[in-house]
């Protein structure tokens, strides 16, 4: 068994090989930068506002801001089921087990766009894979908010499912690839960032407009980002990997600032790029090397433990463990909880480029550990007292204050930061196969824990968080063995530290 070379290109004579061909950039990678050989009516309209992109790198950030429109439409799929359950299932004459399928096949269909994920990317580019994710979200959504029976509803969720996984992987890969060493931990948090605000969006909508509504709602995001990704460049990097030289400079030109010297990076770049094409094949038994094994297993293995902290659990039954925990207004307090991520996951986007990687998944995890433990103690305690008591209340308060401290101290590593290393860490000719199995890995996971989740619960919720604390203790051994810190290093200087 083999991997084929990802980074396409050249043969040795300089002839561009025929496989090469067929991966052309599926949007026009030259954007509103490359139009003035067209005419100058366009420039001139586009004038001044291309002139506030020539200085530092807000080209990167507003790139980012546009890309990020797909992690919001990640984030409602997934808080939608929560507020329309009731409202479905009256409607339309669901059994609970139904709905309870409508709400597990996004991860199904997550599944199957993590697999085809990293091939779309590297075929057609980071831009051209993301309109390719927007188009069945917008399907998705129709059907559903058009939808009389399950069947509709079935297919909308699992047309949603596969844009999202393709989004899931596409996104913080394509921010690394374009954001500057020194910004690259802020704007890779920005996808989290972005996730949380999709989540409280549906919880929050959901409490005051109807299911079909919603849905209905959720077209937008990939709606605004089909026609925004016609403004943004494509990722530079996949372009010199494609021996797309021209607009590979032209690229990275505008996302650093039109008066900017780039040569050092393009140098540097392509030094990367000519020693990904020493190789043509890579052997199965290549993958046991330093250079593969192990970012392959920090990258898979982050993205997996992060799913086995129970968090997806912990949030789809948010309001039924409020409810457990004695919170009479369950329904608000899960949206508190979901406002409370947002905040914290934008602290980390502030603190990722500050305090690093590896320092903020040591605290993270520890915080998560300690958190998990005082809500599985207070679980076991209100289990063995009298309903009604002064120490009920305490206790019902603490589990409260638990969950809403693991939250943040979730956002705070656990939830942004495995992307951003998955994304940062991959071996560049291996980078679409390796991508894809470990977001795969994260949905399987994802998948696996909600629907555990809901079992657990229901045999005991003091043990339910205690199996989950432990996971977190063994995320942090994890981290502090195997974790390196990235923070202010390139992508190829990463790459190199694995040889």
């Amino acid at each position: 068994m083999s991997f084929r070379d990802e980074s396409g290109g050249e043969d040795s004579g300089g002839r561009t090989s025929p496989a090469s061909d067929l991966r052309k950039p599926f949007l026009h990678t030259g954007s509103w930068y490359r139009m003035s050989a067209a005419g100058g009516g366009v420039m001139d309209r586009l004038e001044s506002s291309a002139y506030a992109l020539r200085d530092s790198s807000v080209s990167a950030v507003l790139c980012t801001l546009i890309v990020a429109l797909g992690p919001i439409q990640f984030g409602f799929t997934c808080g939608y089921s929560s507020p329309t359950q009731d409202t479905i299932i009256a409607d339309l004459g669901l059994s609970l087990s139904e709905f309870s399928i409508f709400g597990s096949l996004s991860n199904v269909g997550a599944m199957v766009g993590a697999i085809a994920s990293g091939q779309i990317a590297e075929y057609i580019g980071r831009k051209g894979s993301l309109m390719i994710a927007a188009i069945p979200n917008i399907i998705g959504w129709l059907a559903i908010s058009f939808a009389n029976d399950s069947s509709f509803l079935f297919m909308g969720r699992l047309l949603e499912g596969f844009g999202v996984g393709v989004i899931s992987y596409v996104v913080p890969v394509y921010i690394a690839e374009i954001a500057p060493q020194n910004m690259r931990g802020a704007l890779g948090a920005i996808n989290q960032l972005s996730v949380t605000i999709g989540i409280l969006l549906a919880y929050t909508l959901g409490m005051f407009v109807p299911w079909r509504i919603l849905a209905v709602l959720g077209i937008l995001p990939c709606s605004i980002l089909i026609p925004g990704l016609f403004f943004i460049p494509e990722s530079p990097r996949w372009l010199a990997k494609m021996g797309k030289m021209e607009d590979f400079e032209s690229s990275l030109q505008v996302l650093r600032g039109f008066e900017t010297d780039i040569s050092a990076e393009v140098n540097e770049i392509k030094r990367s790029v000519h020693s990904s094409r020493r190789r043509t094949t890579i052997q199965f038994a290549d993958i046991k090397q330093k250079r593969y094994s192990v970012p392959l297993m920090i990258g898979i293995g982050l993205l997996v433990l992060q799913q086995l902290s129970g968090v997806n659990g912990i949030f789809f039954y948010a309001a039924s463990i409020f409810k457990a925990a004695g919170i009479e207004n369950f329904n608000l307090a899960t949206c508190g909880l979901g406002a409370v991520q947002v905040v914290a996951t934008g602290v980390t986007t502030w603190l990722t480029d500050k305090a690093g990687r590896r320092l903020l998944l040591i605290i993270s995890t520890t915080g998560m550990t300690i958190t998990l433990l005082i809500v599985s103690v207070s679980f076991f305690v209100k289990d063995n007292i009298t309903e009604g008591s002064h120490l009920y209340s305490v206790m019902s308060m603490l589990s409260l204050a638990g969950l809403v401290a693991f939250v943040v101290a979730f956002s705070l590593g656990l939830g942004a930061i495995p992307w951003i290393i998955m994304s940062e860490i991959l071996p560049v000719n291996i980078k679409s196969l390796a991508g894809s199995v470990a977001t795969l890995a994260n949905w399987m996971t994802a998948w696996l824990v909600t629907m555990t989740a809901s079992l657990m619960l229901s045999w005991s919720n003091g043990g339910t968080f205690a199996i989950y604390a432990a996971v977190c203790m063994g995320s942090l051994l994890f981290v502090c063995l195997w974790v390196p810190e990235t923070k202010g290093r390139t992508l190829e200087e990463i790459a190199f530290s694995f040889r």
